[in-house]
């Protein structure tokens, strides 16, 4: 009885390790809001990240977590790293493209607690009474990645923070 377990046991985990390998090799994670605020106000709170505190959803995370800023204060080469508890981790953001008041692409760096490169961008468009802001994220999706999402995507576990930053972007974006 306790052999036929074990077998059930070893196929049953096979599967999963061989259904994860089936993911696909990218992972995209997107949300949209409309914030009740011109493209240029929106913009600036993107494209500064010393503006990042007043509304994305890891700052508030470790109140002492080290921010360390370079390059020019805006734009192109603007860079932000930090390192915090087990809830931010360790990572290094940097702006690669920016096209006023409609595009943001940024290299996202994760040191800790998983290393991972993904770029994030955010898109702009004036919309009647505010600005629509696309969010997304993507990168490759390693097969650990893929073994973690057989269980949780990442669209779950990330794509709850991104709706949190929209809202709180939306509430700075209106002081």
């Amino acid at each position: 009885m306790l052999k036929k377990i074990l077998i059930v046991l070893l196929i049953a985990i096979a599967g999963v390790l061989g259904y994860a390998a089936t993911k696909p090799d990218t992972f995209q994670v997107q949300r949209k809001a409309v914030i009740a605020a011109p493209p240029e106000k929106v913009f600036a709170m993107i494209e500064d990240f010393r503006r990042w505190n007043e509304w994305s959803p890891w700052e508030k995370l470790d109140p002492a977590m080290t921010r360390t800023f370079g390059g020019p204060a805006t734009g192109v080469g603007a860079t932000y790293a930090w390192t915090g508890n087990s809830e931010v981790g360790e990572g290094r953001m940097e702006i690669l493209e920016s096209t006023p008041p409609s595009n943001i692409r940024i290299k996202l760096d994760f040191i800790k607690p998983f290393e991972s490169k993904n770029v994030t961008e955010f898109v702009l468009v004036p919309r009647d009474g505010g600005t629509e802001v696309t969010w997304t994220m993507q990168g490759p999706n390693l097969y650990v990645s893929k073994l973690m999402d057989t269980f949780v995507s990442m669209d779950t576990m990330i794509g709850k923070d991104f709706e949190k930053g929209l809202a709180d972007m939306g509430a700075a974006a209106a002081r």
